[in-house]
């Protein structure tokens, strides 16, 4: 129940700051913008002491054990992948072209007999 309540605390703040955006219309851009920060760093510094804000600080750190885990391929790996990406890329656009054309010249031309003069 504890931790619903401070979730619903950090929704205030952050409401808080939203409304204090429009509040300042009449005031500079950088105090509005201020508020909306401050309302969403306090929200979050709020829901950061909640027992699901814990397991996602948790879930972020294995995120960043697994992410040091990966084997980033190297830049001849990465030219020739994009390569192939840009290769697949314009067959598909020359046969999606040639598609095309094929179903205009069948049914403006065959079928309705719509010549192009």
């Amino acid at each position: 129940m504890g931790d619903k309540i401070k979730f619903a605390a950090a929704l205030l703040l952050v409401a808080l700051g939203l409304i204090g955006y429009y509040l300042l219309s009449d005031q500079a851009l950088i105090l509005r913008v201020l508020s909306v920060l401050g309302g969403v760093a306090a929200g979050t510094a709020v829901a950061w002491f909640t027992e699901p804000g814990q397991r996602f600080l948790v879930y972020g750190r294995e995120t960043v054990v697994e992410t040091k885990k990966v084997v980033w391929p190297g830049r001849k790996e990465t030219m020739q992948t994009t390569g192939v990406v840009f290769a697949f890329v314009v067959l598909m656009a020359v046969f999606l072209w040639i598609t095309d054309k094929g179903l205009q010249w069948v049914v403006y031309d065959v079928i309705l007999g719509w010549t192009k003069s």
